[in-house]
C-alpha cells in the first residue's frame, strides 16, 4: 500500500490551468511532495504497461465522485514530466465531462471526441486541444450526444483509440462510472487497462463488488482508493442520480492492487 496525503483544493476550479492549483496541479507544484510521487508510483505502472505495447488505459470508479476525473488529471501531468512523452488525456464522460470546462475550453464545444465521432472524415490532430503551459494532449467531451453509449460503442470510437494509439505514448481515458452506466463497457475491448478508483471508508464493498463483476478482471490493472472526509449520502442514491451535481469532492489517500499482469 502507498498513501498519498489528503489536499483540499478550494473549489473546482482549483483543477483548471488558469489558477493551477489544489490537488490536480499536485505534480506540477512540488514534485518532491509525497503526494507527487505516488502519481508516480501510477505513472510507473502506466510505462511499464506501455513497454508492453499497452497504451489505451481508462480511469473509471464505481459511482460518481470518487476522483477519477482529478486522478486523470494529474496522471497524465506526471506521466507528461518527461519531455519525450506524448500524452493524450481524452475526456470520454459524454454525460457530464468537465474536463474541457475546467481547462478553459468549456463543456460544449463542438470540436471534441462526441463531434469526432459523429463525423467519420474529422482527424485527431483537427480535435486535440493544446494549450500553452500544459504539457499534455485533451480531447474534451464535446456536445453531449443523444445516446452515449451507442455513440461510444460504435466502430468510430474504436478507430478514434487506434488513431491516438499510434500518435501517442500514452492515453489516458478518463471514463463515466461504471455501476449507473454501461460506457466503459462499451469501450472494454479497446483499452488496455483499467485503474478503478473509490473513495476510501465511503463506497460501499457492494458497489466495489459490483463494478469489478462489470470488467473484465484481466484488463483491471489498478484499485486506486480515494479519501473522501465527506460520507455517501443516502447510501445508493447515487447509484440512481448520475447526471446531477454532486456536492462531493475528491480528496486522495491510498492506492492498492496495482497488479501483475504483464
Amino acid at each position: 500500500m502507498s498513501t498519498i496525503p489528503e489536499i483540499r483544493p478550494a473549489s473546482i476550479a482549483d483543477l483548471a490551468l488558469r489558477k493551477d492549483t489544489g490537488l490536480a496541479a499536485a505534480a506540477r507544484r512540488a514534485p518532491q511532495a509525497y503526494a507527487a510521487e505516488q502519481y508516480r508510483v501510477l505513472s510507473h505502472i502506466v510505462q511499464q504497461l506501455g513497454k508492453a505495447s499497452r497504451k489505451v488505459i481508462a480511469i473509471s470508479s464505481p459511482v460518481a465522485g470518487d476522483g477519477k476525473t482529478t486522478t486523470s488529471i494529474n496522471l497524465a501531468r506526471t506521466l507528461a514530466q518527461s519531455s519525450e512523452a506524448r500524452v493524450l488525456l481524452i475526456d470520454a464522460d459524454l454525460r457530464r465531462g468537465t474536463l474541457g470546462e475546467q481547462f478553459g475550453i468549456g463543456r460544449f464545444s463542438s470540436l471534441g471526441l462526441a463531434g469526432m465521432i459523429a463525423d467519420p472524415l474529422c482527424r485527431l490532430e483537427a480535435v486535440v486541444r493544446r494549450r500553452p503551459g500544459l504539457s499534455f494532449a485533451l480531447l474534451p467531451a464535446g456536445v453531449c450526444p443523444a445516446m452515449p453509449y451507442e455513440a461510444l460503442r460504435s466502430s468510430r470510437m474504436g478507430e478514434l483509440l487506434a488513431e491516438a494509439r499510434e500518435r501517442f505514448d500514452y492515453v489516458l481515458v478518463d471514463t463515466p462510472p461504471v455501476v449507473p452506466v454501461a460506457d466503459l463497457r462499451a469501450i472494454s475491448d479497446w483499452v488496455d487497462g483499467i485503474f478503478l478508483v473509490v473513495s476510501a471508508h465511503v463506497t460501499p464493498r457492494g458497489l466495489l463488488d459490483e463494478a469489478l463483476s462489470a470488467m473484465d478482471p484481466d484488463k483491471v490493472v489498478g484499485i486506486v482508493y480515494n479519501g473522501d472526509d465527506l460520507p455517501l449520502s443516502g447510501g445508493y442514491r447515487s447509484y440512481y442520480s448520475y447526471g446531477e451535481p454532486s456536492p462531493k469532492s475528491g480528496l486522495w489517500a491510498s492506492l492498492l492492487g496495482t497488479g501483475n499482469r504483464p
